[in-house]
């Protein structure tokens, strides 16, 4: 496994980190299978686990959180997020100081712990200033409940401002963000986020990476019975269309003459750049996580990357 530093931060990162996005808190894996895919991560140098108050509603923290309490906690990076309605309660959502600091304690209290390494603000919110967003998590740090805060898929300015801002009034600046980025899913991450984000030291942490599956290769010939497309119609309709069947396929020859398989070039492919400082995979199997950690130690030629180029480009 090879680590990096979340953007200018001291703070080191798997390059594949284990999300709990989907797959954990609502049922769709179960505690013993959980309990082996998180141990082997571990054994495999993940160190970065990533999570959601959203996620099963709780449930997700709770189950992750359990899984690693066996783990000493200084090896261990968890993040959590917040902003998504957690109640009918007009204050339980958003990005208010008030939903800010009172949901850091139950995603405290789910993950048992103390403490997270990281804090995302899930989504931008419209109705808070980001100067109120800002001074919470500020307080955050101070209090040492959360050591780093970030945001996932905010827009450029917004990113710049929420900088612009933590210089002006003297408050830790934001210094990661999760945008969804994939081969199949990269123009406004290349055009806007990283501009922004590597200039100011902020490290970039992808999510769907492997575009929930569709770059495995397991889509070449339809959809499998137990595929997550086949469970979860939205994510087929968001990536299987015929361009990105043929994309996929482009990509096996030259998986294979690397001799690795076609998740593993998608994740290279993203780690090609040093302003990403980790991919947030999903894994239901052991096999999945092991397949994964195998990209972080591929390393792409120029001559590689213009191939995949040209596979992606459908020219």
């Amino acid at each position: 496994m090879n680590y990096r530093r979340l953007g200018q931060a001291g703070l080191k990162v798997s390059t594949v980190a284990l999300g709990g996005w989907i797959n954990y808190g609502e049922g769709k894996v179960d505690d013993g299978e959980a309990a082996r895919v998180v141990e082997r991560a571990y054994e495999l140098g993940i160190n970065f686990f990533d999570l959601a108050d959203i996620y099963g509603k709780g449930k997700a923290e709770k189950q992750m959180g359990k899984l690693l309490s066996v783990y000493p906690r200084h090896t261990l990076v968890i993040s959590t997020k917040v902003f998504w309605p957690m109640s009918d309660d007009i204050n339980d959502r958003g990005l208010s100081r008030k939903h800010i600091l009172e949901s850091i304690d139950r995603s405290l209290e789910n993950l048992g712990t103390d403490y997270v390494d990281l804090y995302f603000c899930h989504r931008p919110d419209p109705e808070t200033p980001i100067l109120e967003t800002a001074r919470a998590m500020n307080t955050l740090i101070e209090q040492g409940k959360v050591l780093y805060w970030g945001t996932s898929e905010w827009g450029a300015s917004q990113i710049a401002e929420a900088v612009a801002v933590c210089e002006r009034y003297l408050l830790h600046p934001p210094q990661v963000e999760q945008p969804q980025y994939s081969m199949l899913y990269r123009d406004r991450v290349e055009s806007q986020i990283l501009p922004v984000a590597k200039p100011r030291g902020i490290g970039l942490v992808p999510f769907s990476p492997l575009a929930m599956g569709m770059l495995t290769g397991k889509y070449d010939d339809g959809i499998p019975a137990d595929s997550r497309f086949k469970r979860e119609p939205w994510a087929k309709d968001r990536y299987l269309n015929d361009d990105n069947v043929e994309r996929v396929r482009r990509l096996k020859p030259i998986a294979d003459e690397l001799g690795i398989t076609r998740a593993q070039l998608a994740l290279a492919w993203l780690l090609r750049d040093p302003g990403v400082s980790s991919v947030i995979t999903g894994a239901t199997r052991v096999s999945q996580v092991e397949d994964n950690v195998g990209g972080s130690e591929v390393e792409l030629s120029e001559e590689m990357v213009n191939q995949i180029e040209q596979a992606l480009s459908l020219a």
